[in-house]
């Protein structure tokens, strides 16, 4: 899916706050870094992650110059994670990972990512476990425009995740949107019509917001979400699963949560773009 290894290597990734270092072996695709820990005891690769390229920023890190023997360090960022620090075997192996990777960002700014260096587009519409299951991974690595707040991977491990219709009184007609559930909010993202790219709408506090049942007949799968700070928003589900599973959890005990309502964004821009 990801097309052919243009650079890899052996590297160590380093904690800033313990100064400590850990093996990972970085896979370089054309438009995507893969992360990947070793298991020594069986000889085996874990997955840490996939990064795209397009969305990351690297430079090299230069210590005191007496500083005995420098470490040979980048680092690379983005919106969506938080930076991560790498140090080389040696110098020269630096200096390839810092221009293919440059060299790779510029290319894919220039070629647009195809189907098939992007999973987003054979991941939705997500109507299969195992399409759910992936589509939750991918969220966690890939580039969400417009994102707001802290970064994706500090809201939890998402749980239920689904295409949904919107009506709302502030727009006409349906928005078509990806719902995805995490332990304290409610995150809602747009797809755009070639399926390649995810824009951030906005993000509701699950404490903060009640699920009303409006109808569980075929055809007319809604539920209604009210709070305080929202407009009320109608949800179309497409299946009877995706509708019992989002009343069942939006309906629990909100009383779980006890995060205060100030620590959150309720909506984006506090409308959740129109919401």
């Amino acid at each position: 899916m990801y097309g052919e290894i243009v650079h890899s290597s052996l590297v160590s990734l380093y904690n800033t706050y313990t100064q400590g270092t850990r093996e990972r072996f970085l896979v370089l695709f054309s438009f995507h870094l893969l992360i990947l820990s070793l298991d020594h005891s069986r000889q085996d690769f874990i997955y840490e992650g996939i990064l795209p390229i397009s969305g990351l920023s690297l430079q090299a890190i230069s210590l005191e110059p007496d500083t005995p023997q420098t470490p040979h360090m980048f680092e690379i960022s983005s919106p969506m994670m938080d930076s991560k620090v790498f140090i080389c075997a040696s110098a020269a192996e630096l200096q390839k990972w810092i221009q293919h990777i440059e060299d790779r960002k510029y290319k894919s700014m220039e070629q647009p990512m195809s189907p098939s260096h992007c999973a987003l587009s054979y991941l939705i519409p997500c109507d299969e476990h195992w399409k759910r299951e992936e589509l939750k991974n991918y969220l966690l690595q890939a580039p969400i425009s417009q994102w707001e707040g802290s970064p994706i991977q500090h809201m939890g491990q998402p749980g239920c995740i689904s295409m949904v219709h919107v009506i709302n009184t502030q727009r006409p007609g349906l928005q078509e949107r990806l719902m995805v559930l995490f332990p304290q909010d409610v995150l809602l993202l747009s797809v755009d019509n070639k399926r390649l790219n995810l824009k951030y709408e906005g993000r509701l506090p699950r404490h903060s917001i009640k699920a009303l049942e409006r109808s569980a007949l075929p055809g007319r799968l809604e539920f209604e979400l009210t709070g305080e700070l929202m407009e009320p928003l109608l949800i179309s589900c497409t299946c009877q699963e995706d509708y019992w599973n989002w009343i069942f959890q939006l309906q629990q005990v909100r009383q779980h949560s006890r995060t205060p309502l100030k620590q959150y964004k309720a909506v984006k821009n506090n409308s959740c773009d129109g919401y």
